[in-house]
């Protein structure tokens, strides 16, 4: 189980090898189903990034023009499945990550598998960030999938919607919204990142909170 206050092995997620799975709804992203979770970006070079400002621990206020000058982060978010396991490296924040499987991870293989015989992403955690937004935009035109939850620590696995992003556009999500990267639907694909440099991160590991997986469709 993980311990509070303790780090998460994203590369080792501590999850049975066997579990139920939740379906994820899957809707195609236009501005009108995102309402509330983000934004199509065509370009994400001129996009601006939300920054929430630091918040107080009372009633005094914080003084004008502080506790939002961090400024944002960038780098590329590479993708790549090797067999049945999708990984991803995040380079604007440093971080590596075992991102889900398309089987139960106890038979999950990590030789190369066609394709074709992926559609699925099992789901294990999902998380937000207090302190920005994020802007994820496929350097290479891979359409993709991203998962999303409205804010509130209260989140269910039923709460979540698969939205499908065609690859000459790109996703931005509002700050506290939950999500875990995008899957691409190819082998392998690039994006450009970009968040808040705090890159604070609030977690929910769906597999010990509720005994599931998240099963997001990567066929649209």
């Amino acid at each position: 189980m993980q311990t509070l206050g303790h780090p998460i092995n994203y590369l080792a997620p501590d999850v049975p090898p066997e579990l139920p799975w939740v379906d994820v709804p899957l809707v195609k992203a236009t501005p009108e189903s995102l309402a509330g979770y983000g934004q199509l970006v065509d370009d994400y070079e001129s996009y601006s990034i939300e920054i929430v400002t630091w918040p107080t621990q009372g009633w005094r206020k914080l003084d004008p023009e502080t506790g939002n000058q961090g400024g944002t982060t960038q780098g590329i978010f590479e993708f790549w499945w090797e067999g049945e396991i999708l990984y991803g490296h995040n380079q604007a924040v440093g971080d590596r990550y075992l991102l889900g499987w398309s089987t139960n991870p106890g038979n999950a293989q990590s030789q190369t598998t066609p394709e074709s015989g992926r559609s699925q992403v099992l789901l294990w955690h999902a998380n937000y960030h207090p302190d920005g937004g994020q802007l994820f935009f496929p350097l290479e035109n891979t359409p993709f999938v991203v998962p999303l939850a409205l804010p509130g620590d209260e989140v269910k696995p039923e709460d979540f919607i698969a939205f499908y992003v065609e690859g000459h556009q790109g996703l931005y999500i509002h700050p506290n919204v939950w999500h875990e990267a995008v899957f691409p639907l190819a082998d392998r694909a690039k994006f450009h990142d970009e968040q808040g440099k705090v890159h604070g991160r609030v977690s929910c590991n769906l597999a010990q909170e509720f005994g599931v997986f998240l099963s997001v469709p990567l066929i649209y």
